[in-house]
């Protein structure tokens, strides 16, 4: 699908976007493939892994969402546009509500006319598990910014350019997430932080998200939020993968978290189709239009109040599977001699 074409990714600098430019390089021959952020520093040692000589297809493109004549320079030429672009961090977002809405909602509105006007194909936006049933204002900016990326099929009109989204759990060994922090508190000798022990999240690894962006964006039509069949597991079964026998001090939950993260609310569930491997929520369309969308693609509409949420999910994470997985990814400590 790539071959030919050029992909931008906003938020191309983050942990997502640099597996998402090794992947697109490796696999496909994309006549331009954009990094677009705001962090100079990034960029310099992103580019340093991937020298001009050996891949010129690469462009380095230093600017913000919320810079709408910014997208627009960045936009021409653009076939495909992967917005990943965001401030994620829920205790920055809650001390920094309207900058959270700057970069979530307002920069995601930037995203959408820029696509329009120059006339790119396809944009899929990366939401979060966080976005449904929002408590937080992440999540709500999240939610927010799916529903113009929906809604914004209908703005685009006669222009070409499509719109979906992905929503996924959280990454293992992400930047944010709670791995690095275990790991700095067993180097240090220190209890392990523990919010609450029932806490239960959704889990995928960088490579998978990654994956599932790329099928995501083959197939998207317009209007979809893409949701994979992930695992769960709880917080105390990765505390255990990561530090055998360490010891655990309850912290509490902090402000705007939740005890389980959903992914399909049961408001969401009759406009909800389930396939092999993903759900796909459509929640622009009519009950009967996406019962006619799930026969055609030999899917079902998911039972009146389903909910798909962490803490009731069909497949858990062994600790087994969990350590092999973090052993995989290099995101346990070196084993001591």
């Amino acid at each position: 699908m790539l071959n030919g074409k050029s992909l931008l990714i906003t938020g191309g600098s983050g942990s997502f976007g640099q597996c998402l430019v090794r992947t697109v390089l490796a696999r496909y021959q994309v006549q331009r493939l954009v990094v677009f952020s705001r962090d100079e520093q990034r960029q310099y040692e992103m580019a340093q892994q991937f020298p001009k000589e050996r891949y010129p297809q690469l462009r380095w493109f230093i600017g913000d969402v919320r810079d709408r004549d910014r997208l627009y320079r960045a936009f021409d030429g653009i076939d495909y546009v992967v917005h990943a672009a965001a401030m994620k961090h829920v205790p920055a977002c809650e001390y920094n509500p309207l900058e959270a809405v700057k970069t979530n909602i307002l920069g995601a509105a930037n995203v959408i006319d820029a696509a329009i006007d120059k006339g790119v194909a396809r944009v899929l936006a990366l939401s979060t598990d966080k976005a449904a049933n929002p408590v937080n204002l992440y999540g709500a900016t999240k939610l927010c910014s799916d529903k113009l990326f929906v809604a914004a099929n209908q703005y685009a009109g006669a222009h070409r350019t499509r719109f979906s989204a992905v929503r996924y759990g959280n990454v293992l060994g992400s930047r944010g997430s709670v791995i690095p922090l275990f790991l700095a508190r067993v180097a240090e000798g220190r209890p392990l932080p523990i919010t609450d022990p029932r806490m239960t999240r959704f889990w995928i690894t960088m490579q998978q998200g990654v994956d599932f962006v790329l099928a995501s964006l083959a197939r998207m039509e317009g209007a979809e939020v893409f949701v994979p069949k992930i695992p769960s597991m709880s917080i105390m079964d990765l505390a255990a993968a990561i530090a055998p026998g360490s010891a655990t001090e309850v912290v509490g939950i902090r402000a705007g978290e939740k005890l389980h993260e959903v992914l399909v609310g049961e408001d969401d569930a009759r406009h909800t189709v389930q396939l092999e491997d993903h759900y796909v929520i459509l929640a622009d369309r009519a009950v009967e239009q996406v019962e006619a969308w799930a026969q055609l693609r030999c899917g079902r509409v998911c039972d009146e109040g389903f909910r798909y949420a962490s803490d009731i999910n069909d497949e858990w994470l062994t600790l087994e599977t969990l350590r092999r997985v973090l052993d995989e990814q290099q995101l346990l400590p070196p084993a001591t001699p």
